[in-house]
């Protein structure tokens, strides 16, 4: 891999970047993976100068025509599998488990989801209004029409956790609504990016359709988020950053899809089936090393349980087994960096200086001399003022915090600045759906962590604004237009 020359794509050419090259490291390893382009803000300004000189033209290729292409992509990417993964694994640490399951059929199913989507008629057809005659103009049957018109050119920057199959997730809805775009994907692992971008090439968008620049400065997506011919960023993200494009949008209103930050309350009821509730607690540990945003890292447990879930959790975090993200028995693999590592072992400190009992501790788990490793952690006896509870920590930590009934489960949840996934677990339904409709967040899960991909995904609070997902996706890309007649 490391031998391999990545490049820019722009207007349809791949162009080295403009500050040269920067390493991309294994986070199991520590070695060098390959050189991704170092872009400059000159860059970013030309990719969003090329998708705006094919904005007009792609906005009037029709339906069919972006469906075929999108069915193409998936069909390239499910070929090219065997090509991307141990890529992807290489740059993430992802395990192989996740991987294979996640990191790229699901990037298939979402433009196999989009090419269905270019598809549809998401226009409103209005009912007739009566108006009178005035003296703005004579009066009649007016008509009229909704019209979901593409937004232009959308800026994609993505987090680095799932770096394909998040970027298909704003590239597909993007595409079949006619928008033309700049992918940006995070500085630490954007090979695989990169090596998409050359699979649009390859199965025919036009030139500057599609656009992608990589860096590692903060430079090259400020210059997206600055620059005129963006008229949309769709991020992916930390809450810190999100803020910043925020401001920085405001400058040309450009239109905003930000899904941030989370701390994902898991309310374990009296009543609940601690089996279930462990497992779904556990893919804190075994999903990804818990670098994803939607994971319930908050479990909030009923007194009357608490013991049966932490004892539960503490039994089940030795079978987790840590190792080289390759091997199929891996369950936790590094994390993304040193410096991230670093940052989760501040936390599980934080919790033991602040008065928690750090029941499981992952700090640098034995056998390994080079990797950015952390082990499954547990720490109980916690309150909602601790650091550690209080702000996300994207590793593998599970914090507990006990509770005495539902209305103050409910007050701890919704004490946090996060609100984008939560969880009830509870044998009676009923209940736990009327507890979910008082949880703050874009998100519930009751009795499951699984997802539904056609359900609006997003954050109240602090977690961001607007919603992807299914149809809402399509409708995120788009622009209202209202077209009215006289009958």
């Amino acid at each position: 891999m490391a031998s391999k020359t990545y490049q820019l794509l722009i207007g349809g050419e791949s162009v080295d970047g403009g500050g040269g090259t920067y390493g991309i490291v294994n986070p199991a390893t520590e070695n060098i993976v390959g050189e991704a382009p170092e872009a400059t803000a000159a860059d970013a300004e030309a990719a969003a100068q090329a998708a705006r000189d094919a904005s007009p033209a792609w906005k009037r290729t029709t339906p069919e025509e972006r469906a075929n292409l999108l069915l193409a992509l998936a069909d390239a990417i499910k070929q090219r599998s065997d090509e991307l993964l141990p890529l992807i694994i290489a740059e993430t640490g992802a395990t192989l488990n996740v991987g294979s399951a996640l990191q790229v059929p699901q990037a298939v199913a979402r433009f196999q989801r989009y090419a269905r989507g270019a598809m549809q008629d998401i226009n409103v057809a209005l009912p007739p209004s009566i108006m009178p005659t005035t003296p703005l103009a004579p009066g009649g049957v007016i008509g009229g029409q909704v019209l979901r018109q593409p937004v232009g050119v959308v800026a994609c920057i993505t987090a680095y956790n799932f770096p394909l199959v998040n970027m298909a997730g704003k590239v597909g809805p993007a595409l079949a609504t006619g928008n033309t775009i700049v992918m940006k994907p995070a500085p630490q692992d954007p090979l695989a990016i990169i090596e998409f971008a050359d699979i649009c090439r390859e199965v025919g968008f036009p030139p500057g359709v599609i656009n992608v620049v990589t860096g590692s400065a903060p430079e090259v997506g400020q210059a997206l988020v600055e620059s005129p011919n963006i008229d949309m960023v769709s991020f992916t993200g930390s809450t810190g950053v999100g803020v910043k494009i925020y401001e920085a949008g405001a400058k040309t209103m450009k239109r905003l899809l930000l899904e941030l930050g989370g701390k994902g309350a898991c309310i374990v009821c009296e009543d609940a089936d601690i089996t279930k509730a462990i497992t779904g607690l556990a893919s804190v540990w075994g999903f990804h090393s818990g670098q994803i945003c939607t994971a319930p890292t908050r479990a909030i447990v009923h007194r009357s349980v608490y013991d049966q879930l932490v004892g539960g959790l503490t039994a089940t975090a030795p079978n987790l087994k840590v190792g080289p993200p390759e091997s199929p028995e891996t369950m936790v693999g590094p994390v993304i960096t040193g410096v991230h590592r670093d940052r989760i072992e501040g936390y599980i400190q934080s919790g033991a200086d602040e008065g928690a009992d750090v029941v499981v501790d992952g700090r640098r788990p034995e056998g390994f001399d080079r990797g950015f490793y952390v082990g499954p952690t547990l720490i109980a006896n916690c309150n909602n003022d601790m650091t550690a509870v209080r702000e996300e920590i994207f590793g593998p930590v599970i914090v507990v915090v006990p509770y005495d009934d539902d209305d103050e489960a409910i007050a701890i949840a919704n004490d946090s600045p996060y609100g984008l996934y939560d969880y009830v677990f509870s044998e009676d339904t009923g209940k736990a759906y009327g507890m979910a409709q008082q949880l703050q967040a874009g998100h519930v899960g009751i009795n499951t962590a699984q997802r539904n991909h056609e359900a609006p995904f997003g954050g109240f609070k602090m977690s961001g604004v607007g919603r992807d997902g299914g149809d809402w996706g399509l409708y995120a890309h788009t622009e209202i237009q209202s077209v009215i007649w006289p009958g």
